[in-house]
């Protein structure tokens, strides 16, 4: 079994893609599994550091105006596609998975009509990658319902290291890694590497209020962000939170933004959480968070509103009531799906035999 993932750029593409990988190889030992990407993204570094063969392909990003880019988009999309044409004969590949981004549209391309294409799509607004691939692909995989036509409902794929914790289980261990007690709620805090500034900020002021004195604050502010001075039994700030395994062990609440990772990981292990979503691109964070905060398992706040005085108002009462916080666990996990990864190396496997590989 040969198998091509395409989703390079960003971690959200990337990771997913990664998952996948594992879980392949988990099943079948003796596949091979190649991931596409650009010289750009973060997969040069991410890829093989998960043990996986890279092959770069020309960057195509798609103009978001008219201009000079635009005009040559269609001779350097041409040369993508030819390049990635070649790696896939090369590889003999079985089957390609794409994630979506700019490294997608070429793979999509380059595969029609010569190898069998799965469309996994993360968001619940699908990109411009995946709306594409959709049109032709052999089956395609969606995390939350209807993102595209004809989709079947996966989840996103998570880390093998997150979704097998056990949380009562790896409790102690957990608490001694942080060093703190457990005595009181713990809250867990951290907005990616695009969206921690925002957060970083009302986190650092509803300490100097001493709002989360009553708490456990362990709060990743990320690696490019300063700091903090202050640091005591209540608070533990972190440049980066290496094993979120055991943050996710013991967070009794999370705040922090909605990207689909967040989403899935979070309701997989079932921890009530506040949504922030990072009001970028297509909105696309608050569609992410909006059916389980509909399914009562989180809270949402739009990222203007996220103030000091909205978690004194608003998040501290939820964290300081053991019941609100038990229903809307459970309704977190419900809605969670830790089976994802089976569920899309199912389609591969599907796939595959239909083809006659």
């Amino acid at each position: 079994m040969r198998v091509v993932v395409a989703g390079g750029g960003t971690a959200g593409h990337i990771e997913p893609a990664m998952n996948l990988a594992d879980e392949i190889m988990r099943r079948h030992p003796d596949a091979v599994v190649i991931a596409l990407g650009t010289s750009r993204g973060l997969e040069v570094s991410l890829v093989p550091e998960r043990g996986y063969e890279l092959e770069l392909i020309p960057a195509v990003p798609m103009p978001r105006r008219l201009n000079r880019d635009l005009l040559t988009l269609p001779v350097r999309l041409a040369k993508a596609v030819r390049e990635t044409r070649r790696v896939l004969a090369t590889c003999e590949a079985d089957v390609l998975v794409g994630f979506g981004g700019y490294v997608s549209i070429p793979a999509y391309l380059a595969a029609r009509k010569h190898v069998p294409v799965i469309v996994h799509e993360a968001n619940a607004k699908a990109g411009l990658a995946n709306r594409i691939g959709a049109r032709f692909a052999n089956r395609v995989a969606e995390t939350v319902v209807g993102s595209l036509p004809h989709a079947e409902l996966t989840g996103l794929p998570i880390r093998a290291t997150i979704r097998d914790i056990n949380r009562d289980k790896m409790r102690a261990d957990a608490l001694r890694y942080f060093g703190v007690s457990g005595d009181k709620p713990i809250v867990l805090c951290f907005g990616g590497s695009q969206g921690a500034a925002k957060l970083n900020a009302v986190m650092a002021e509803s300490v100097a209020r001493g709002l989360f004195d009553d708490v456990t604050l362990i709060h990743a502010v990320g690696g490019k962000n300063e700091l903090p001075v202050s640091w005591n039994a209540n608070y533990k700030p972190y440049a980066y939170v290496d094993r979120m395994d055991c943050a996710y062990a013991i967070a009794d609440f999370v705040i922090g933004r909605s990207g689909a990772m967040t989403v899935a990981e979070v309701s997989s292990m079932g921890i009530a959480a506040c949504y922030v979503p990072l009001p970028i691109g297509n909105g696309e964070q608050a569609l992410n968070a909006r059916p389980v905060v509909d399914a009562g398992g989180a809270m949402m706040c739009d990222d203007s509103a996220f103030t000091a005085d909205f978690v004194r108002d608003q998040v501290i009462p939820l964290i300081a009531s053991p019941a609100r916080r038990k229903l809307m666990a459970e309704r977190s996990k419900s809605f969670g799906r830790s089976d994802a990864a089976n569920r899309l190396a199912d389609l591969v496997d599907s796939v595959i035999q239909e083809a006659g590989h």
